[in-house]
């Protein structure tokens, strides 16, 4: 089999499940018992959480677990209810839909690489406003300039948070220097389990819980930590910074020179992109295709895994017209692929236009 949707999700890595089979079988306690067990369980979750922050530049009780992104994205936004949120027109459902219930949301168009328009950005940002804005698409992968952005919403005086699911242990972030007020990541993207993720929250935003019940995790979201969970997550990204990320975008530069060669439009800036990721319009119906890769053992997409098929905001966004949107495909890659892979691959697309 040759996986190529690692943007929906990523195979557990031996590691991970070996580092959280323990805390299923023997240190099983609950991190808020004050025996041993639940004290050696506390410490795995403060561990974890340490590692974590520092990938980020940030302190630990500034790490808030939750059940995933999703989760993360609607406590930043519902949790911190400003009268005006700003976002990109490209971000994903868990942060466009809670950013809809403020009913004063604003969107900032996209360039046709998938680029922000910043000067819009500005212009419409007042005292009242908190922006959010995702860091690599989870679809076209584009890399936005979040520093950038970070500066406008400092000079501004206004909140600023970003999905960074795709990006986590991937491009390097410092919320510090950035101007991150916020931040959301989940670990299933980078070899981890699914279940768990975070959002960081500067120290000194007064946030309100989505959840309430046994004020776990500073009060911001009760309910018993998942321990195996989080302790995968920390060895998840321990794993996920020992991949050669440039070997892995070689092999997507390789890819997409391929795809260009029988006819494909790749998508969104090849110079601001995710390292793994590709998103390529070919002359064909792509819900079809990507039912016969499947047969022949590649596994891909036509876009987000957790967008309706009827969601095309983000392609809508970038100029596709209707045709392209319907041969859109995403391939992403992991640090398996070979180049004998991508052939067989190009080759089946082929056999199937024919």
């Amino acid at each position: 089999m040759i996986y190529l949707d690692n943007a929906s999700t990523t195979k557990v890595q031996t590691s991970v499940v070996k580092a959280m089979e323990k805390y299923f079988t023997q240190e099983y306690g609950n991190p808020s018992s004050p025996h041993e067990m639940g004290e050696r369980a506390r410490k795995a979750v403060e561990d974890a959480r340490k590692q974590i922050a520092r990938e980020i530049g940030a302190r630990p009780w500034e790490i808030i677990f939750t059940s995933g992104a999703s989760e993360s994205n609607n406590l930043a936004i519902l949790g911190l209810p400003p009268k005006k949120v700003i976002i990109s027109s490209i971000e994903h459902s868990s942060v466009y839909e809670p950013a809809r219930r403020m009913k004063s949301a604003v969107e900032i168009p996209v360039d046709k690489d998938g680029i922000i328009d910043l000067k819009k950005l500005e212009k419409e940002i007042d005292r009242s406003s908190m922006v959010s804005v995702i860091h690599a698409h989870n679809e076209i992968g584009v890399l936005q300039d979040i520093r950038k952005i970070g500066m406008i919403c400092r000079k501004k005086g206004v909140l600023f948070h970003t999905d960074a699911v795709q990006s986590f242990g991937k491009e390097p972030i410092q919320v510090k220097n950035i101007g991150v007020d916020l931040l959301s990541a989940s670990a299933h993207k980078i070899g981890g389990p699914k279940g768990i993720g975070f959002l960081y929250i500067r120290e000194g935003l007064d946030i309100t819980p989505l959840i309430y019940g046994g004020g776990q995790e500073k009060g911001l979201r009760s309910g018993t930590e998942n321990v195996p969970g989080i302790v995968g997550f920390a060895e998840a990204l321990a794993r996920v910074k020992k991949i050669n990320r440039n070997k892995v975008k070689e092999l997507r530069e390789f890819f997409m020179e391929k795809l260009e060669s029988i006819g494909g439009k790749i998508n969104g800036s090849r110079s601001y992109r995710i390292y793994n990721n590709i998103h390529v319009s070919l002359p064909l119906d792509a819900e079809k295709l990507v039912i016969y890769l499947s047969q022949k053992g590649i596994m891909c997409s036509t876009g987000s895994a957790c967008e309706s098929k009827n969601d095309k905001r983000s392609l809508v966004s970038i100029g596709l017209n209707e045709k392209e949107i319907r041969g859109a495909l995403r391939f992403t890659l992991n640090e398996d692929i070979t180049k004998k892979d991508i052939d067989y691959v190009i080759r089946t697309i082929d056999k199937f236009k024919r």
